[in-house]
């Protein structure tokens, strides 16, 4: 992660998000009871080793059939939420061109829920496949979508100033799992 400057602090670490994530495991499991096959989407970059994650604690603790794990590319902002594209940017892999998801539930994890429009890009192109449902998994929720949609299952609620950044720092991305806040450095300001 390219660290923007500012001061951060650690609002969740390691031990608590194993909790917050036993806690939205048995949360989507309970979505999934009784369903066809699950499809567990991760929107790549750290959704994808949240997917992981969470399919992992769904397998183990709550007896579900090891799901398709699948992972999509969408970009929009940069780590320090600077827009990027302002239409969102999805590339769809050659092999899931053909992939069949009819009649699927699919679970989509992402770790930050921001304004929506990266979710909903993912939703979108997931809905062409003709699921059975499409439920939205996030990490974090900061609380300010913009568009008409919302997330199944929340870890976290968190509604910090607009300045402000949720870093969730995710392995192999980062080395530990946490959450942070930053605080952006004023403009000028030196380190």
């Amino acid at each position: 992660m390219n660290a923007p400057q500012g001061t951060r602090t650690c609002l969740y670490d390691s031990a608590s998000l194993d909790t917050v994530m036993d806690r939205m495991a048995q949360q989507a499991a309970g979505l999934l009871h009784g369903r066809g096959p699950v499809a567990v989407v991760g929107v790549l970059r750290r959704g994808a080793p949240l997917a992981d994650r969470l399919s992992q604690r769904m397998v183990q603790r709550h007896g579900l059939v090891p799901p398709l794990r699948l992972d999509l590319s969408v970009k929009r902002y940069a780590d320090d939420l600077t827009l990027l594209f302002p239409d969102t940017q999805f590339a769809e892999a050659p092999h899931h061109a053909a992939l069949d998801l009819r009649d699927h539930t699919l679970l989509v994890v992402d770790d930050v829920l921001y304004t929506g429009h990266s979710a909903l890009k993912v939703v979108d192109w997931l809905t062409r496949k003709r699921p059975a449902a499409v439920h939205l998994v996030v990490l974090a929720d900061r609380c300010v979508t913009t568009l008409p949609l919302h997330a199944d299952v929340v870890g976290l609620r968190l509604e910090v100033a607009p300045t402000d950044i949720i870093e969730c720092h995710v392995p192999p991305y980062e080395p530990d799992f946490s959450v942070q806040l930053l605080r952006p450095a004023p403009a000028g300001w030196a380190t």
